[in-house]
């Protein structure tokens, strides 16, 4: 392939029918103006698509155009052009073709510089192929693992703490030129990383031998690193005066906050320390500020269920609890509730340890138990301040559920979660917390039991056929009809970090508080208020729900099996 040539991309859009004089006329104003591409002016302004401009290069220069959606990419092949280079001129080595030349996947194919500087890099003959800028973006942050550099720091900062005397101060970054301290940029790079792989959780585990690196993605623990033990003191000083922790307090667990930027985001960290044998294993969570609250429509409950919601939440007053482990997705679900009933003619008021997310019209209060500002002594006075919806964190204890309960039966729609497995145990672990039966059968209204399941891959989704035990595991819900569905996994590519997942979605299930279910309460006999519930939920179990993301697509059989283990009969 000869080097590319320029092209005038205005002149191509409008020879191809693409763009109009017009559109054209006004765009190279605005160029003069902001100084921004001429093609992002095209898309932002609504002219043309980003896919369109790419397939009109394509065209004219008689190259590929590759959608790097549907492209399955090389990790061998993409370490032949690093990482720094593949950002600066917008491209990827996408394949190997005969002859040992490569296929570079490049946003700009005409550009001269870019083809002379990665022929010199990769040493190869190359062929450019069209692809969009935001999928080449995409790409290169999916593709360039960073363990490899994590690691390279781990062990820079072990060989400056070496065995000698050193200075904490300019270790940990305490001094001027902080940013390049060897603690500060494995940190950093950590954290940058993390966010990459969409990270729930970062772990910094001290083993005998190692100090082991761990993320969370969609639920599940994996490795990224694991480095040389005599770090771990370092890393765990630096995390705690981040966080305004006591550092020379290492016996006991300490909590703490931060916020940091990484690549433009504002994150909200949560830290947590504990001791352990070889040292203190932090545990963090990541809450980036940037990223929209989800809205009711989008976090995967069915329809029938979504509507029945929606109703509680109309009602002026009531409770309305969502139950779940930890990490199922309480406060996401709770707060997409909230960003649908905020409005101005509403006060709504929420009471949380910590405040997870940020949204504009309400007011938000951090429980701190150190200086005896808990979820009870808020409460109180919350009720003093005419909200019209209240949402509690957590009923940790009897005093908060009824003080909560007491709310919902005054006038005020509380919203609120509970550690509990299933909607038919809520009110029985209420009743064991000590809240007085009628508070429980007046008060609540709903109760919403969720879990989190992993998404198939959009892009490497193929049909599956069950194994012995998830056909059995299937027979439970559907009998006879097991074999009358398809069913579909990933096989695992580079979008999805060869997981075959990607994302969660949520699976439910409801119990209305309905009179014959208020009368079972007041029954007093646990075992009649169950078969109430039970035949009020008519089978709508999380089980079943489990079951029909699986023949919708969105979930695997075995992913399904995995978290309904969490609540079996």
């Amino acid at each position: 392939m000869p080097p590319p040539q320029k092209v005038r991309l205005g002149d191509l859009l409008i020879q191809q029918g693409l763009l109009t004089d017009e559109q054209l006329k006004k765009s190279l104003e605005e160029q003069k103006l902001t100084g921004r591409k001429l093609g992002r002016i095209f898309v932002d302004s609504g002219y043309v698509t980003e896919e369109g401009i790419s397939q009109a290069l394509a065209r004219q220069l008689r190259i590929p155009f590759i959608d790097l959606k549907q492209f399955a990419l090389q990790p061998e092949l993409i370490k032949l052009l690093p990482e720094a280079p593949a950002r600066r001129y917008r491209a990827l080595v996408l394949a190997e073709l005969p002859g040992g030349r490569l296929q570079i996947g490049a946003s700009d194919p005409t550009d001269l510089q870019a083809y002379d500087e990665i022929t010199r890099i990769v040493r190869r003959e190359i062929d450019f192929a069209v692809v969009t800028e935001s999928q080449l973006l995409s790409a290169i942050d999916r593709v360039y693992h960073r363990g490899e550099q994590i690691t390279g720091l781990a062990k820079e900062l072990k060989e400056e703490l070496g065995d000698v005397p050193i200075e904490f101060g300019e270790l940990l970054g305490l001094t001027p030129g902080a940013e390049d301290a060897p603690v500060v940029k494995l940190l950093q790079t950590v954290f940058e990383e993390a966010m990459r792989m969409r990270a729930s959780d970062l772990h910094f585990e001290p083993q005998e031998k190692a100090l082991r690196i761990r993320f969370r993605i969609d639920g599940v623990m994996h490795i990224q690193t694991e480095a040389d033990a005599k770090i771990s003191s370092a890393v765990s000083l630096r995390l705690k005066l981040m966080a305004g922790l006591d550092i020379s307090e290492k016996r006991l667990p300490q909590d703490g906050r931060f916020n940091i930027k990484v690549r433009n985001s504002s994150v909200d960290v949560r830290i947590s320390t504990l001791p352990t044998q070889y040292g203190e294993s932090i545990v963090m969570r990541l809450l980036n500020q940037n990223t929209g609250l989800l809205v009711l429509d989008k976090i995967g409950m069915p329809v029938h269920a979504l509507d029945r919601f929606r109703h509680a939440l109309k009602r002026p007053s009531g409770m309305v609890l969502v139950t779940g482990p930890t990490g199922s997705g309480k406060t996401t679900t709770l707060y997409a509730a909230l960003n649908e009933l905020n409005s101005p003619e509403k006060k709504v008021i929420t009471v949380e340890d910590p405040v997870e997310y940020r949204l504009p019209g309400l007011n938000q209060v951090q429980v701190h138990e150190k200086i005896d500002l808990s979820f009870s002594r808020v409460l109180r006075t919350v009720l003093r301040q005419d909200p019209d919806i209240v949402l509690v964190g957590e009923m940790r204890d009897q005093e908060t559920a009824e003080i909560g309960m007491r709310a919902a039966m005054t006038g005020h729609l509380v919203l609120s979660t509970l550690h509990t497995n299933d909607v038919v145990s809520t009110p029985i672990r209420l009743l064991d917390m000590g809240v007085p039966r009628y508070m429980v059968a007046l008060s609540v209204h709903m109760i919403i039991a969720q879990r989190l399941v992993r998404m198939i891959c959009d892009n490497c989704r193929e049909p599956y056929q069950p194994n012995p035990s998830e056909h059995e595991w299937l027979h439970y819900e559907l009998a006879d009809k097991v074999d009358a569905h398809t069913y579909q996994h990933g096989r695992g590519c580079s979008h999805c970090g060869n997981t075959g997942y990607q994302g969660r979605s949520g699976v439910y299930e409801f119990l209305e508080m309905s009179d014959t279910v208020v009368e079972a309460i007041n029954h007093g006999d646990p075992g009649v208020f169950m078969q109430a519930a039970r035949k009020q939920m008519n089978g709508e179990t999380l089980r079943r729900d489990a079951v029909r993301a699986v023949l919708s697509g969105r979930t695997t059989i075995s992913e399904a099996m995995r978290i309904s283990n969490q609540f079996e009969e």
